[in-house]
């Protein structure tokens, strides 16, 4: 299992929208277009399909835990 698929697991799982993951990873300073996010959700095959790295999906968790620790305040 690669980062693309770990991400969309977390998307579904979490009913994030792509708002709500751009908003996560500002979190973590880190900035990143409609277009550029919705390359990482396509299947392999697709033209346009871009490898989620490793430094995309640090910066998700990182501001995927202040995101649920403030919205639990």
């Amino acid at each position: 299992m690669d980062n693309n698929d770990v991400f969309k697991k977390l998307r579904v799982a979490l009913e994030l929208k792509d708002t709500d993951i751009i908003e996560i990873l500002e979190l973590s300073n880190f900035k990143i277009s409609k277009t550029e996010l919705n390359a990482f959700f396509r299947r392999e095959d697709h033209p346009n399909y871009e490898n989620c790295g490793d430094q995309v999906m640090r910066n998700f968790l990182n501001g995927l835990v202040i995101y649920k620790r403030d919205l639990n305040k």
